[in-house]
């Protein structure tokens, strides 16, 4: 069982995002208040579990969360501000979208911008460390896999109903076919890919 939360006596909301090393889609953030006493034995890092796993505890999270939120921020800004700030700026519009404000902010990772005068720790692999944020990540990654899902009709050839827009070998040999479509990030430089990987799993 994860830890319930980093600092007592606050409501503390957990913060990660999904869709950072994609080749196509948006960046989802999401940030969850979890109620202190609340357990689940499945809960953890979203890469860990199943889509039937993820699922049926994203139900749980958005019935039993004191507040959750999730934005995300599309592909033409990722391109314009790149990854990293595109990261931050969802996580930042996930906080603003929360009905009820934190008082306490937990981030999976080891980098984050202050906002709204909100105290904030980073922690490295937080998604298996904490349950707010491993609630978070699963949130972020159940939505944009819905988001894929659903464009991935309009252009088929990419497969982006199972790679969910990760440079797969299978993604990277479609891009360097047909070329990039309007929802790739024209910023992550086709060099890269000439090489493609059976390593990158869809579901990092």
């Amino acid at each position: 069982m994860l830890d319930a939360y980093f600092k007592k006596n606050c409501l503390e909301a957990g913060l990660d995002e999904a869709g950072r090393g994609c080749l196509a889609g948006p960046v989802f953030a999401a940030a969850v208040i979890l109620p202190s006493d609340f357990k689940h034995p499945l809960l953890r890092d979203s890469k860990t579990l199943t889509k039937i796993q993820r699922e049926k505890l994203r139900i749980e999270i958005e019935k039993h969360s004191i507040d959750f939120s999730v934005y995300q921020i599309d592909e033409k800004t990722i391109d314009r501000i790149n990854i990293l700030q595109a990261s931050i700026k969802a996580m930042h519009m996930a906080i603003k979208s929360l009905k009820i404000k934190p008082h306490h902010l937990i981030i999976d990772g080891n980098y984050f911008v202050p906002t709204k005068n909100i105290p904030y720790k980073t922690i490295v692999k937080g998604d298996n460390k904490y349950l707010s944020i491993a609630a978070a990540s699963i949130l972020a990654k159940t939505y944009r896999d819905e988001w894929m899902m659903r464009i991935h009709n309009q252009f088929p050839s990419y497969n982006w109903e199972q790679n969910k827009g990760y440079g797969t070998r299978e993604h990277v040999l479609a891009i360097m076919e047909n070329g990039f479509t309007k929802f790739h990030r024209k910023s992550f430089h086709i060099k890269s890919l000439t090489k493609p990987s059976d390593s990158i799993k869809a579901d990092d």
